[in-house]
C-alpha cells in the first residue's frame, strides 16, 4: 500500500473561473478576519483568561499567524490550485497526511461557520429587542433544557442566505464581501474614535491578573480572531494573478487585522473592568457601560456585517476544499460537479450549507471554538514543514514570494503553534482526535481505493 504517494504540481488541473485580484484577496481576507474574534471572543479572553494582557495575547497570537501567512505566501503562490493546506501537503507529504490535513481543514471551516452564526444569531437579536421584537425563547438559541432553547433558528436563516449567495458565482459574493467590510471597518473606526475618550487607565490595572499563563491561554482562544487568511489559498483557482496576487491578499489582510485588534483590545479593556466583560457583545456592551447606547446601536449593526463576511469567507472556503478533495477522488465525485452557468461547485455548496445550518442550529458556541482553533493550528503547523519539505524536493519550483531565513521562519512557525496547542483545553483535544479517527476511517473505505493516484485508475486512465 502506498499511502504516501504524491501528486505533481505539474498535473494540478485548473478548473474555475478566474476573475479576483490583490484587492478582491485583501478584502475577503479582512471579511474573513474581523468579525467574532473581535465582536465576541474578547469579551471572554478578557474575563476568562488574560484581564488587560489580551493585548499581549492578540500580539502573541497574531505573532504565530504572521509567521504561518508567510508560510502560506510562498506554497499559495507555487501552488496555486483549490484545496490550500491540503492541496500544499499532496505535493509535499503525499496522501495520507493530504487526506488527514483535508480532513482536518472540514473541521476547520465547519465548525467556525458554525460558531460565527451562533455569535451572529447573539447580535442580531440584540438589534430586534432594541425595536422591541423578541423571538420565541425555544427558537432563539441551541439546544438547552435548562433555559428552554430548542433551534438558533437565525443562525440557520443566514447560513442558508450566503449558502444561496455563494451559489450565485464568485464574482458576485466578492462585490458583496466587499461593501460589507466597508460596513464593519467604519464601525470598527467608530467605536476606536468614540471609545478613546472613556478609557480610565486603571481599568488596565492589575494588567496580568491571570500571570503570564493566562496570556498564552488567552492567545490560544482568540486565536480564533485570526482565522480566516487561510482561506484565501482555497480561492488560488479563481485569481487571475496567483503568484503576485495571493501573498499581497494573504499579508496584507492580516497586517490590517492585527493593528485593529490590539487597538480595539486595549481600548475595550480601558473603558470597561476586564470582569465585567464575560458578555455575548462586549464592543457594544462597553459603549452602553458609557451610556452612548446610539453609537452601541450602530455598533451592533457594524458586528452583523462584520459577521456575516466571515461566514461568507468560511463557507467558500469549505466548498472549495470539498471540491478539491472530490476532484483528487478522496471523496465522491459528486462533490467536485461546477455549474456551467455560474462556474461554482453549486452541489457541494448547498450540501455544506445545509450540514452547517443544522450544526449551527442546535450545537452551542461555546462548545465550537476551541476545536475550530486546534484545527487551523495543526494546518498552519503542517504548513510551515512544507515550505521547509518543498525547497528540498522541488528547489527548481517557481515561486512568487518565499519566506526568508528558511528553515528558521518555518520552523518558529511551527513551533508556535505546537505550544498554543499545547495550551488548548483537553475537550478540544479529545473531540480533535475522535474526528481525524473518523477520516482515517472513511480513507481506508473510499478514499484510498477511489483516488485518482490508485494505480488501477492511473492505468485504466492510460489505456483510455
Amino acid at each position: 500500500m502506498n499511502l504516501f504517494r504524491k501528486k505533481s504540481i505539474q498535473n494540478s488541473t485548473t478548473t474555475l473561473n478566474k476573475t479576483l485580484g490583490a484587492l478582491d484577496l485583501t478584502a475577503l481576507g479582512v471579511g474573513a478576519i474581523i468579525g467574532t474574534g473581535i465582536f465576541v471572543m474578547t469579551g471572554v479572553a478578557a474575563a476568562e483568561h488574560a484581564g488587560p494582557a489580551l493585548v499581549l495575547s492578540f500580539v502573541l497570537a497574531g505573532i504565530a499567524c504572521v509567521l504561518s501567512a508567510l508560510c502560506y505566501s510562498e506554497l499559495a503562490s507555487s501552488i496555486p490550485v483549490s484545496g490550500s493546506a491540503y492541496a500544499y501537503s499532496y505535493v509535499a507529504f503525499g496522501e495520507l497526511l493530504a487526506w488527514i490535513l483535508g480532513w482536518d481543514l472540514v473541521l476547520e471551516y465547519g465548525v467556525a461557520a458554525a460558531a460565527v452564526s451562533s455569535g451572529w444569531s447573539g447580535y442580531f437579536q440584540g438589534l430586534l429587542e432594541g425595536f422591541g421584537l423578541h423571538l420565541p425563547t425555544a427558537l432563539s438559541g441551541a439546544y438547552n433544557a435548562d433555559n428552554g432553547t430548542v433551534v438558533n433558528l437565525p443562525a440557520i436563516v443566514i447560513i442558508l442566505l450566503i449558502t444561496w449567495l455563494l451559489s450565485r458565482g464568485v464574482k458576485e459574493t466578492a462585490r458583496f464581501n466587499s461593501i460589507m467590510v466597508i460596513v464593519k471597518l467604519a464601525v470598527v473606526a467608530l467605536f476606536i474614535a468614540a471609545g478613546i475618550f472613556y478609557v480610565k487607565p486603571e481599568n488596565w490595572t492589575p494588567f496580568m491578573p491571570f500571570g503570564f499563563s493566562g496570556v498564552v491561554n488567552g492567545a490560544a482562544t482568540v486565536f480564533f480572531a485570526y482565522i480566516g487568511f487561510d482561506a484565501l489559498s482555497t480561492a488560488a483557482e479563481e485569481v487571475k494573478q496567483p503568484q503576485r496576487d495571493l501573498p499581497i491578499g494573504i499579508i496584507s489582510s492580516l497586517a490590517v487585522c492585527t493593528a485593529l485588534y490590539i487597538i480595539v483590545s486595549l481600548i475595550l479593556t480601558g473603558i470597561v473592568p476586564y470582569a465585567n466583560l464575560d458578555v455575548s457583545d462586549p464592543v457594544s456592551y462597553a459603549l452602553r457601560f458609557v451610556h452612548q447606547d446610539f453609537i452601541a446601536g450602530l455598533i451592533s449593526v457594524g458586528a452583523i456585517a462584520g459577521m456575516t463576511t466571515v461566514l461568507l469567507v468560511m463557507l467558500f472556503g469549505q466548498t472549495r476544499l470539498l471540491f478539491a478533495i472530490s476532484r483528487d477522488g478522496l471523496l465522491p465525485k459528486s462533490l467536485s460537479a461546477v455549474s456551467p452557468k455560474t462556474q461554482t461547485p453549486n452541489r457541494s455548496t448547498w450540501i455544506v450549507g445545509g450540514l452547517i445550518a443544522v450544526l449551527t442550529g442546535f450545537v452551542p458556541l461555546d462548545r465550537l471554538a476551541n476545536l475550530t482553533n486546534i484545527g487551523t493550528l495543526f494546518a498552519f503547523l503542517v504548513v510551515s514543514l512544507g515550505v521547509i519539505a518543498l525547497r528540498y524536493l522541488n528547489p527548481e519550483l517557481k515561486r512568487g514570494f518565499r519566506v526568508p531565513w528558511v528553515p528558521v521562519v518555518p520552523l518558529l512557525s511551527a513551533a508556535a503553534c505546537a505550544y498554543l496547542m499545547l495550551n488548548l483545553d483537553r475537550d478540544a483535544w479529545i473531540g480533535f482526535f475522535l474526528w481525524l479517527l473518523v477520516g482515517l476511517v472513511i480513507y481506508a473505505v473510499y478514499g484510498y481505493r477511489n483516488s485518482e493516484l490508485n494505480p488501477k485508475k492511473l492505468r485504466r486512465g492510460n489505456s483510455e
